[in-house]
């Protein structure tokens, strides 16, 4: 399945999405969210999820990111503080990175600094 799987866990992709920002939706202003959030629309402000995020293709965060688990297929203009990210061959990133596991595919862009450790 994905980095992010144990037998007994379900992938961030295959999880029930409770939040979702649309493709063509803008939000300025922080989001927050207890649950598994997707976006697809544009976010201009601090990102923070209980549990775990996807950030689809046509997605954009202008703002600092803080969740669990996050899959990027798309851009992060900002600093992300996660427990495992897994970044697609479409994703994008500027900004420094905080993480305890990391997955890259050929084709991903990142750009910043990463520091990894079990305290992050």
């Amino acid at each position: 399945m994905g980095v992010f799987s144990k037998k007994n866990k379900i992938a961030l992709d295959l999880q029930a999405i409770s939040t979702l920002i649309s493709e063509g939706a803008v939000l300025e202003g922080n989001l927050n969210a207890p649950a598994f959030t997707r976006v697809d629309g544009h976010v201009i402000g601090d990102v923070t999820i209980d549990e775990g995020l996807i950030l689809g293709e046509t997605g954009v965060i202008t703002g600092k990111v803080n969740t669990k688990e996050m899959v990027v297929y798309g851009t992060v203009n900002g600093n992300l503080n996660v427990h495992s990210l897994e970044i697609k061959s479409t994703g994008k990133i500027n900004g420094d990175i905080k993480t305890h596991t990391l997955a890259v595919e050929s084709g991903a862009v990142y750009n910043g600094n990463l520091l990894m450790g079990k305290d992050h």
